[in-house]
């Protein structure tokens, strides 16, 4: 598009949020090829009629020198002459070497000033927080969610059980129903069944749901990888690789799942280091003590750091759409134990639904799990050993849990 009709849209951008009806515009932009439906289809998704005319602008701000035209010629179809009017008024008063803007109009409206989230150079909408929209999670139900709790590992699998693995599951269970979503609980799965499982899931049709969820509560270790680290085991002592668990669900293999976000959390080891953490000052640590019963799940492979390794510079490969919408949240940082208690569950599980039953009303999901990180380092094993949880975030949106449906006080 020309600088000088990017330059009245942004002067108009207050009128057009307020005013546009961008439902009448979409089969008119559609069929003169300013946008193709997959763009059309996000611009729906983005929200609210207001949410849905700002990233309509925003994205017409990409296109093609013919978009400014053809957008006026679909509003003058639609009815909404006025703002027709009000953007080809803009026109004549924009030199291309005078980037100012206009303190009059030859109409009625109040001349708006041009909002912050628009200010140069940098690109418009892309440096304020509240200028970052949030996926649409209204659905009833909100979508499935998918929770494998292996407890019994078979004997030729040398690995042990994960005593107080089910409490990590009944808390999750109670939790995602809360969010309204559908909770399936699988038990004791070998490999194979893993996969069957997350083949299921995504044959499944999401189109009335608006997420989708994935949990894993196994022993894990290290596996090379090209974008998320690590693996979960089946009871039978095969793996399998987080990122292929994640594969089930991208917008290539999920199409009814494509722009909307897939969560996954994984309780399982990332490898066999002990982390014994660092000394800092005494008022930034608040003293938390784990007991004897504190397990791991730990499975290590080799070399602890050979998944971390500039041998997986494959990660920048030309893919990046297919994980978009996904968060793979981890119980430990790639390389190192994930403790569990076998009383109370893991801490990381423990944490996280405390976390989302007193913030999730006001708080979104990266912000939350950045509080479990917090709240998690904070633990330490037999009194020595740490624990760091993190995400491999491809979000593009800010993600807020439907919380309202509390139609008893259940």
């Amino acid at each position: 598009m020309e600088e000088r009709h990017k330059r009245i849209l942004q002067r108009n951008r207050t009128n057009l949020v307020t005013d546009l009806d961008p439902s009448n515009l979409y089969d008119g932009l559609l069929q003169k090829g300013v946008f193709t439906q997959d763009m059309i289809d996000e611009i729906k998704s983005s929200g609210t009629r207001r949410d849905q005319a700002r990233q309509l602008v925003r994205d017409l701000e990409t296109r093609g020198s013919r978009a400014f035209p053809l957008f006026l010629e679909c509003l003058q179809e639609t009815g909404q002459q006025s703002l027709a009017e009000l953007l080809q008024s803009g026109g004549p008063l924009q030199h291309d070497n005078v980037p100012i803007y206009p303190i009059h109009r030859p109409n009625t409206t109040p001349s708006p000033s041009p909002e912050k989230e628009n200010t140069r150079p940098r690109p418009p909408g892309r440096t304020r927080r509240d200028s970052i929209q949030s996926y649409k999670m209204d659905a009833s139900p909100c979508g499935h969610c998918l929770i494998i709790n292996n407890v019994e590992f078979e004997p030729q699998s040398e690995l042990s059980n994960r005593k107080g693995s089910n409490i990590d599951c009944d808390k999750l269970e109670r939790r995602f129903k809360a969010l309204s979503f559908i909770v399936e609980v699988k038990t004791n799965l070998k490999q194979r069944q893993i996969k069957h499982e997350l083949s299921a899931l995504s044959k499944k049709d999401h189109s009335q749901y608006d997420c989708c969820v994935v949990i894993m509560l196994s022993h894990g270790t290290e596996v090379s990888h090209s974008r998320f680290p690590g693996a979960v085991y089946g009871v039978d002592g095969q793996y399998v690789p987080v990122q292929l668990i994640t594969n089930y669900l991208n917008g290539q293999h999920c199409p009814s799942l494509q722009g909307k976000p897939k969560l996954f959390f994984i309780q399982a080891c990332g490898g066999g280091e002990r982390d014994t953490g660092f000394e800092v000052s005494p008022d930034e640590v608040e003293p938390s003590v784990g007991g004897a019963d504190d397990q791991t799940d730990a499975i290590p492979m080799s070399s602890s750091s050979d998944s971390l390794s500039m041998s997986d510079e494959p990660d920048a490969r030309a893919t990046l759409p297919t994980p978009s919408d996904i968060l793979v949240s981890y119980s430990t940082f790639p390389g190192y134990v994930s403790w569990r208690d076998t009383q109370s569950g893991s801490w990381y599980v423990e944490t996280m639904d405390r976390i989302l039953e007193e913030n999730a009303t006001t708080d979104d999901l990266v912000t939350m799990l950045m509080m479990v990180n917090h709240e998690v380092s904070q633990n330490s094993a037999k009194g020595l050993y740490k624990q760091m949880p993190g995400s491999f975030n491809f979000l593009r949106k800010l993600l807020y849990f439907k919380t309202q449906p509390s139609q008893s006080s259940s």
